[in-house]
């Protein structure tokens, strides 16, 4: 995890009326988990697996925007919802408590300083490289004398430098721009890049036939609703719920209305 946090998205955080019958949680729910009188929640705005923020309009459109709406109309309260550029940020706006509920893949690091309280989906990991490479599946990786991006901080990046023994492992402050990443595996600057499978397709329809994605994942990411350390009711409020959107079908669904690749439903816990 960075020691310094870097500058937060701007507030494209979108404050939305939910559509409010009387309360399914009841009064003591909506005050422990939006004790302001907003349901607010912090996800990574980068990543296509939480949601999507349009650029132009600022709307936010995913499984993470479907699932605080419908928590929200649950509780009868109106949302917010908080693009954060990484997991830092995520993290500081939990502890500055400017949101009451966050985004994360489960990672150790990051729950020494938030409390994962349930998983909604898993996110598959692998490779894009060029058309030409070698490597056709992620396990053709680790080989002496391979470079592989990845964003420091984040899960792939992670677990790539704690298990890859004989490859080389180049880390970026940030997603580099889809046509950076053309150039650089074109030119040979890096062998393989690695990242979530939805952004590596991303990145292969962005730059047409010059790349591909590899087959397998070498890293099944669960992403959850993560909430303060110590807020032990909160976080049995968020697993009710999320137990509940999972055996209704509304996580899958919204999954699939998002066309995610290599995105599951979590299992139940």
């Amino acid at each position: 995890m960075p020691a310094r946090v870097l500058p937060l998205v701007v507030a494209v955080a979108l404050t939305l009326m939910a559509v409010a019958p009387p309360p399914v949680h009841g009064q003591g729910a909506a005050s422990r988990l939006a004790p302001t009188g907003t349901l607010r929640a912090v996800f990574l705005g980068t990543n296509p697996v939480h949601a999507r923020v349009d650029a132009r309009t600022g709307a936010i459109t995913g499984p993470v925007a479907d699932l605080v709406m419908e928590l929200a109309r649950r509780l009868g309260v109106p949302y917010q919802l908080i693009p954060a550029p990484n997991a830092a940020g995520v993290i500081a706006q939990m502890k500055a408590g400017t949101a009451d509920i966050g985004f994360l893949a489960y990672e150790a690091a990051r729950a020494e300083e938030v409390e994962f309280a349930a998983g909604f989906a898993v996110m598959f990991s692998t490779y894009l490289v060029r058309r030409d490479s070698p490597l056709q599946t992620v396990a053709d990786a680790d080989r002496p004398g391979f470079r592989v991006g990845a964003v420091k901080g984040q899960s792939q990046e992670i677990y790539l430098s704690a298990n890859l023994k004989q490859a080389r492992v180049q880390t970026f402050p940030a997603q580099p721009p889809d046509q950076e990443l053309r150039r650089m595996l074109g030119a040979g600057e890096l062998d393989a890049f690695g990242m979530n499978q939805q952004r590596a397709e991303d990145a292969v329809r962005a730059t047409g036939t010059e790349l591909r994605v590899v087959s397998g994942s070498y890293l099944d990411a669960e992403q959850s609703f993560v909430v303060n350390k110590g807020e032990h009711d909160k976080a049995a409020e968020i697993r009710r719920f999320a137990d509940d959107v999972r055996r209704s079908g509304f996580t899958e669904a919204s999954i699939a209305r998002a066309k995610l690749a290599g995105v599951v439903v979590a299992p139940a816990r």
